[in-house]
């Protein structure tokens, strides 16, 4: 039975299956191409995305040393290795997966993320993790008027907004920059990035008295073009924010829920 205190779909992609990424993947570092592959493999450590695996065969010759330590991964054991391109060395960059792993990872190394400088699908750059296949992102504009407060002061008050649907995560509601006040939000120097919307391009925070709330709403200037509904907009955290859609007050998702999805990454903005 689902709970009645969430609005949104939950994850369902169990630890440790495994299925075929149907896009050339390929990764720089130092401006170096380490690998370039149209047989990687999506790999779940846990139920919020996947990671990609790459073919052993895929990589740049040499790149990967064994540093002699067996680890286990949610999926099964693995050895770390690091990385060395060119005068480029990555320590324990990545894992190669060690007997007793699923049988079509055996063969294949998955990569820490940060470990290595840019990442791409096809002729397209990926940011902070791979896109699920099982994860829907929907940019809709409505009609739904949105007045967001914070300890009773009204930050913003719009007659419609675009909500944007992402599997896993609480429905965000952006408006447009008219219908905030000004006034009383300061702007921070926090980026963030999500691999289906982009990059923030501002991120603001709000202060009365001695309280501060850091970074509750931001923007998306310049999103991907699956979201670019959202370009300019502005939404708030649902959950750091007393939020009403048609003069409704929703429950607040808890704060855990965001740091279980992106394990503290601000993934989920």
């Amino acid at each position: 039975m689902a709970d009645e205190g969430v609005d949104h779909p939950g994850l369902i992609v169990p630890v440790g299956h495994v299925e075929p990424v149907p896009r050339r993947i390929r990764a720089q570092v130092g401006g170096r191409w380490v690998f370039d592959t149209r047989r990687a493999r999506y790999v779940w450590e846990w139920p919020g995305y996947p990671q990609y695996s790459i073919p052993l065969r895929d990589l740049a010759e040499g790149v990967l040393t064994d540093d002699g330590r067996v680890g286990r991964l949610g999926p099964g054991p693995a050895r770390r290795h690091s990385l060395r391109i060119g005068s480029e060395v990555r320590e324990g960059a990545a894992w190669v997966w060690d007997e007793g792993a699923p049988a079509e990872l055996i063969g294949t190394a998955r990569f820490r993320w940060d470990a290595l400088d840019a990442w791409y699908e096809e002729e397209e750059q990926v940011f902070v993790h791979p896109r699920s296949p099982y994860t829907r992102v929907d940019a809709l504009r409505s009609s739904s008027r949105v007045r967001v407060e914070v300890d009773g002061t009204v930050l913003a008050d719009a007659p419609s907004s675009v909500k944007l649907f992402e599997t896993g995560l609480p429905t965000r509601y952006y408006v447009e920059r008219t219908h905030v006040d000004w006034t009383l939000l300061r702007r921070s120097d926090t980026v963030t990035a999500c691999p289906y919307k982009g990059r923030t391009s501002e991120y603001w925070s709000f202060a009365r008295g001695p309280v501060v709330h850091e970074d509750l709403a931001w923007a998306y200037d310049f999103p991907t073009v699956s979201c670019a509904a959202v370009a300019g907009m502005v939404a708030f955290y649902n959950e750091y924010v007393d939020l009403y859609v048609d003069g409704v007050l929703l429950p607040r998702p808890t704060a855990l829920s965001r740091a279980q999805w992106d394990k503290g990454q601000r993934a989920g903005s």
